[in-house]
């Protein structure tokens, strides 16, 4: 193959994978069950700051955000806010990127 095609079609690929952005996936919280102002960590893949920009608590009703105290590619650390309401609670991030999206994680975490 000549180098004329050849050089296109590596512009296209990497182009390709670059728009395939990997999405956020979390897939545990420690401990599950938290009070206003503890501190809990999420585990999973795609956490690095980069990916994830936000975080919130939601019943599907409201949205809180919560503050991040650390992020790493596989692990966030989240501090429940003060004024929290009571009840089970699903997180969702906001992604980052070129399109940033809003997406309800599969983990919950109740707070007392």
């Amino acid at each position: 193959m000549k180098l004329s095609v050849t050089a296109p079609l590596l512009v296209l690929v990497a182009g390709l994978l670059y728009a395939q952005q990997a999405m956020p996936r979390m897939t545990g919280v420690d401990p599950d069950t938290a009070k206003a102002g503890d501190i809990i960590t999420v585990t999973g893949e795609h956490l690095a700051k980069g990916e994830v920009v936000e975080v919130y608590l939601t019943d599907e009703k409201k949205d809180t955000k919560v503050q991040v105290t650390e992020q790493e590619p596989t692990t966030i650390k989240l501090k429940i806010p003060d004024k929290m309401a009571t009840g089970r609670f699903a997180i969702m991030v906001l992604t980052g990127g070129k399109e940033p999206k809003l997406i309800e994680q599969p983990v919950k975490v109740n707070i007392e």
